[in-house]
Formats: structure tokens, C-alpha cells, sequence
């Protein structure tokens, strides 16, 4: 099915800001006009039929008006988390190579922030994400996911605490609130999205880091292996867990997890969006102590086309996903949009996509996808998705020279 896309893109400069004058590189130029080209869901990698007829391939949804983009900051490397700062303050970004940095309102990006952790940037390693406390603006807490060394050559999805400086140039105070347990030596799958629910406890997705030997370890929750974890926001566990036990089985919140990049609340119901082999990206709704099935099911298949499992996409004891993706959308950060200036998008889910890039948008009703659209369609690799105080979104561009840019109405 060939459809023209249904957002038209007009790139401009934001004259407001310093930085906003330069342009975005030839490469995001290209895939900007690239955007404009017809839209293909693909060409799929399994014929696994969904277990519901809303759960792939919505239909696809329009937006009334043109969307632009302009150049917050640029020259960052592999930016892969942002957070906005309370009070017009300006913005935290991770860059995976492993520097912390602040971005004024103006644009300007400062110099590494001091006080960061030793990251093991390889292959998917490094920096990644960063969570503001929810107290942020009296406590100064900022949280950063990361990869971190482990003896001589495992490393292991990591969470560690620390309070910000008032002029934005150091971490203070700084520790390690979670360690994924084994720790392994493998550079792959580190998930590692943070967000807090409504009563301030901490979610933290972790991958199943990527080789068979170890991706069997997300159906084990005797450790942190493809998991949600969930715990106090000082790393204690919760007494109302849904696993008893010690260890890494006290803090699993639900399992059977491939790698989970995107997280996100919507009132008290968490959301995660994580990637799938070849097809078979998912969006969960993580309920206390479900399974959601891999390494045994999926709706996608092996990257060397052999099936995952026994070639199953479902059995009575895992989890569906609400909805799924063949091809893939690559997806990073998610964030439901709470803004002003898409009035048509309030409530909606806004999805980072790395393949084929851009932003892709789902419309839920009642929990269920009932639209999508590609917003941007192939614009660059989307590491991660924000909504400003102003209502206009900031994504994150996964480049050598990533930038921050910011999306609003054209008119």
C-alpha cells in the first residue's frame, strides 16, 4: 500500500536563536527532502498473523497542518537522551561517547559536565540515558543510565545518582543506585530508559544484551536480564514488588524483555516500546510480574532469517504486545504529547524511530492503537523525543554531528 505522506516539511531557521542559524548538516538536508517521498509500510519478514486486528498496521492518520523544524544546537556526538530543565532553565543531553552536557535556551552547548561516570562506549555502550528527579527543582537530582565496566572485560547496564550544580558545570554527591546483574561481555542491547510513576518510584529497562546466551536470561528473574526494574528512587526495593525473593529477583517488575529503548507514563500506566530482531518491534503495557515472551516468541524472525523459538508469535503464557511493527521503526525514546501546539496530537504517544527515521506518531483509544503516522518520515536517525514547555517537540538526532531540533506548526 503507497500513500503520499500525510505532513508536509518546510525546514527553516529559528532567527530567536544563535546556534538556530546553522544550518542541519547535508545529511539531515537530504533525508529532510527525502521525507517528502511516498510512503511504504514495507515489505514484511514473517507472515505471523497478529492475535488481533489492531495490533498491526493502524490506519494511517493525518495531520491538518505543515510542520517545520529548526536547529537548536548541533555538533553533538551520538546525543542519546535529553531532558528539559524546569523554569525555561535550558536542557540536559547524553552523548553516548560519554560527555554530559547543558544546552542554554539560546543554543549554546557547554563543555562536558564534571563529574560523570566511566562509561564503556562500545558498539551500543556508552552514555545513555539521563531522568531529572521528580523533585528536581529543589533536590537538583538527575539520574544517568550507562554502560559500566565490571571486572576486566563484562559491563552491565547501570544507574547512577547525582546531584547538578546550580551553574550546570558538575555532578556532586554522584553513586550507582542499580547494576544489571550478570554483568557480561557483550556490547549490545543495554535498553536503558528511566522514568518515575505518579508516587516516585523508578523504572529502569534493561536489554537482553544481545547474544543468545545471554538473551535466554530475560525469562530468568533470578537477573536483571531483560527486564523492567523497579525501585525506590534511592536504588532500595519497594516492599510491594511483585517477586519475593533477594537480589536481582526482588527488584524485576516484568520480564521477558528483548531491548527496551522507550519508556513512558501516561497517568499511572506505564508504557515501553522496545526493539524486535528483524520485525517485530513492540509497544507493551508492563503489568507487575508478566512475561512478555522472548527469547521464546515474536512477531519478527532471526536477523539470519531463521525463526526465534519454535517460530510461535504467541503462547497462552506470555503477553501480547498492544501493537507491533514488521518492518521495524528501530524505535528510541518515546513521550505522550502534553502540549499546546498540536492540539490535534494531545494524548497522543510520539515515538523516536532510528529506521527509517523520523517520528512516528500512534492515536490510542481505550488502550489500543486506532492511528499512526510518520511524522518526518526518514528525516534522520531519532534517538530520543521531548515535549518543551512551549508545547513544541525536541528529538535528538543519533548522528557523529547530532543536534538537537526542535518541530512546531509552520504556521
Amino acid at each position: 500500500m503507497n500513500r503520499r505522506p500525510h505532513t508536509r516539511l518546510r525546514h527553516t531557521r529559528r532567527p530567536h536563536s544563535r546556534l538556530s542559524v546553522v544550518c542541519l548538516t547535508a545529511a539531515l538536508l537530504a533525508s529532510a527532502a527525502e521525507a517528502q517521498s511516498s510512503f511504504s509500510w514495507g515489505q514484511r519478514n514473517t507472515d505471523l498473523e497478529p492475535a488481533s486486528a489492531d495490533q498491526f498496521r493502524a490506519p494511517l492518520a493525518e495531520t491538518p497542518s505543515e510542520v517545520e523544524t529548526s536547529v537548536v544546537a548541533t555538533g553533538l556526538k551520538h546525543p542519546w537522551g535529553i531532558e528539559v530543565l524546569p523554569d525555561g532553565a535550558g536542557y540536559i543531553v547524553t552523548e553516548r561517547p560519554g560527555a554530559l552536557r547543558y544546552i542554554s535556551m539560546d543554543g549554546t552547548v557547554s563543555a562536558p559536565i564534571a563529574g560523570v561516570p566511566e562509561v564503556v562506549a562500545v558498539r551500543q555502550g556508552g552514555l545513555l540515558d539521563v531522568a531529572l528527579a521528580p523533585d528536581f527543582a529543589d533536590s537538583r537530582l538527575i539520574y544517568l543510565s550507562y554502560a559500566k565496566r565490571v571486572g576486566s572485560g563484562d559491563a552491565a547496564t547501570s544507574v547512577y545518582r547525582a546531584r547538578l550544580s546550580e551553574d550546570h558545570s558538575t555532578l556532586e554527591e554522584g553513586d550507582d543506585i542499580f547494576v544489571q546483574e550478570p554483568a557480561v561481555p557483550a556490547p549490545l542491547h543495554y535498553g536503558s530508559r528511566i522514568v518515575f510513576d505518579p508516587d516516585g518510584f523508578i523504572y529502569i529497562t534493561t536489554g537482553d544484551r544481545g547474544f543468545p546466551q545471554f538473551s535466554r536470561l530475560a525469562q530468568d528473574i533470578g537477573t536483571s536480564i531483560g527486564k523492567v526494574i523497579r525501585l525506590a528512587p534511592d536504588g532500595s526495593v519497594p516492599d510491594d514488588n511483585p517477586f519475593d525473593g533477594t537480589g536481582p529477583t526482588a527488584s524485576v517488575y516484568s520480564l521477558g524483555h528483548r531491548n527496551i529503548q522507550g519508556a513512558a507514563f501516561q497517568g499511572e500506566t506505564l508504557w515501553t516500546i522496545e526493539h524486535g530482531p528483524k520485525g517485530g518491534d513492540e509497544l507493551n503495557q508492563p503489568q507487575p510480574g508478566k512475561n512478555y515472551g522472548w527469547p521464546v516468541v515474536s512477531y519478527g524472525e532471526n536477523y539470519n532469517g531463521r525463526p526465534v523459538g519454535d517460530g510461535v508469535a504467541s503462547a497462552p503464557e506470555f503477553e501480547e504486545p498492544v501493537y507491533f511493527w514488521d518492518p521495524v521503526i528501530a524505535p528510541g525514546g518515546i513521550h505522550f504529547y502534553d502540549g499546546d501546539l498540536f492540539p490535534d496530537w494531545q494524548g497522543d504517544l510520539l515515538i523516536a524511530s532510528l529506521r527509517p527515521g523520523g517520528v512516528v506518531r500512534l492515536t490510542l483509544e481505550g488502550g489500543r492503537v486506532v492511528g499512526e503516522e510518520r511524522v518526518l518520515h526518514r528525516f534522520s536517525r531519532v534517538r530520543d523525543i521531548e515535549v518543551d514547555a512551549d508545547g513544541s517537540v525536541l528529538i535528538l538526532t543519533d548522528e557523529d554531528d547530532g543536534a538537537v531540533v526542535r518541530i512546531t506548526p509552520a504556521d
